[in-house]
């Protein structure tokens, strides 16, 4: 069970090198994923690993209102942000502009907040001592500054030296092993706190119309004849007033760290409203986290009806999520309590399945049905032998093959061999990895 990892939010004004920093930092972590069809996501959030601890790393860079804000404000904005949920906060500068004023004026902002800052100096680009110019940034009342530059790389192993050491203590779970975390993601007013409300059973007073108010992640403790979960809620924050950019890319910001600790994804559907592209971008990032995920399509007591439409919408939706195809439609009602049963069975059947092992002797004998059906396909008269397949871990449940020739062992014989092991073990509501080894390979 993992716990929810600690945050570490970057703030700077703009043009000193924030997002070369961050891509730098959180590096081929990055590239490992390949992007999902259907999913385009802004990373301005992303897991970094550093003396062999995970942390989140979050560029406030991304949260920057597109307005003609004054620089000044836009810098609050982001202070605010980093000082409400990050655990340590890196204050980037740049060597060349010097100390700015704003700079200063956002130090001061961060000092007050008790929470730990490093200062970064950005685009120290020269070996050995650091310039004169460097020291005038004792000036901002921080402590030591750690010389970095971004665009080579240097410094900032010792940029992440001292993020570790002000990182919190590792805790322990908090929930025992049988209790299934549950994470319900979606856009606002799609009816994750009626639903949430809905199972817990009490009305947990949560919307309040008064501007910028947010609250902090309380999590929902069930237990029922189904068994024990926790709800851990996303909702972003509710503003009445304006929503602009900012807050939106919060709240997807909100439900990644939901997604991060749980182990089902509940992800509601407005089925008034259809698909939305903000719907794409966490059900992609769950589904690139390997979580197990259901499709709950909400509001369904509020759709006209004839016998068709389940089956048409149905269609409609596995369309939209071609991405995750091995995920379930559930259409329910939080407001009315339709198959709310059927979601706890679902959400246990789902998290069983995510974390399913099969053994080795099984997956080959399935592997040779599977190559002796379709054969294996070859170019240039060479042919892909599968030479072995073996489980490495679960959630999602991963396979490794071992293989003469990687690059013969196309997407689509890969897709075929995914299929052949969920039509013998179900693994409904997974996603499964295929890790493709040459032999040879270590």
């Amino acid at each position: 069970m993992q716990m929810a990892k600690p945050i570490v939010a970057v703030v700077g004004r703009p043009n000193v090198g924030k997002s070369t920093l961050f891509n730098k930092l959180v590096g081929k972590r990055i590239s490992i994923v390949e992007d999902t069809p259907g999913v385009t996501r802004d990373r301005i959030y992303a897991t970094c690993e550093w003396r062999s601890r995970e942390f989140m790393l979050v560029d406030t860079g991304g949260i920057e209102p597109r307005s003609d804000d004054v620089i000044l404000s836009q810098m609050r904005r982001q202070a605010q942000l980093a000082i409400e949920k990050a655990d340590v906060i890196v204050l980037v500068t740049d060597l060349r502009t010097g100390v700015t004023a704003t700079d200063a004026d956002v130090a001061a902002m961060l000092q007050r907040s008790g929470k730990p800052i490093v200062l970064c100096v950005n685009k120290c680009d020269s070996v050995g001592e650091p310039p004169a110019e460097f020291y005038e940034f004792y000036n901002l009342g921080l402590g030591d500054p750690v010389a970095v530059s971004a665009a080579h790389g240097h410094g900032t192993g010792d940029l992440l030296d001292v993020v570790m050491d002000y990182l919190p203590e590792e805790g322990e779970e908090e929930y025992d092993e049988d209790t299934i975390r549950v994470a319900v993601i979606g856009k606002p007013n799609v009816g994750k706190s009626s639903l949430v409300n809905r199972v817990a059973g009490e009305e947990r007073v949560i919307v309040s119309d008064v501007a910028g108010t947010t609250r902090d992640a309380i999590d929902t403790v069930v237990e029922n004849e189904f068994g024990k979960f926790v709800f851990i809620d996303t909702a972003g924050i509710r503003r009445k007033s304006r929503v602009d950019e900012a807050i939106e890319k919060y709240s997807v910001l909100r439900a990644y760290m939901g997604v991060d600790r749980a182990d089902v994804c509940v992800i509601m559907i407005d089925a008034t409203v259809g698909f939305t592209d903000q719907d794409s971008k966490v059900a992609g990032y769950a589904h690139e986290q390997g979580k197990g995920c259901i499709i709950a399509v909400n509001k369904w007591d509020a759709v006209e009806k004839d016998g068709k439409t389940m089956e048409e919408t149905r269609k409609k939706l596995a369309q939209d999520f071609s991405f995750m195809s091995y995920a379930p439609f559930l259409f329910i009602s939080a407001k009315t309590g339709q198959r709310i049963d059927k979601l706890f069975e679902l959400i246990r059947q789902v998290n069983a399945q995510n974390a399913m092992r099969i053994s080795t002797g099984v997956l080959n004998d399935i592997l040779a049905q599977a190559t002796a059906r379709v054969q294996p396909p070859s170019d240039k008269g060479k042919r892909l032998k599968i030479y072995y397949i073996t489980q490495a871990s679960t959630r999602p449940p991963t396979f490794v093959t071992f293989v003469n020739n990687a690059e013969l062992f196309h997407f689509s014989y890969q897709r075929y061999l995914e299929n052949q092991i969920r039509e013998h073990f179900g693994l409904t509501g997974t996603p499964i990895r295929l890790v493709v080894r040459e032999r040879g390979d270590k």
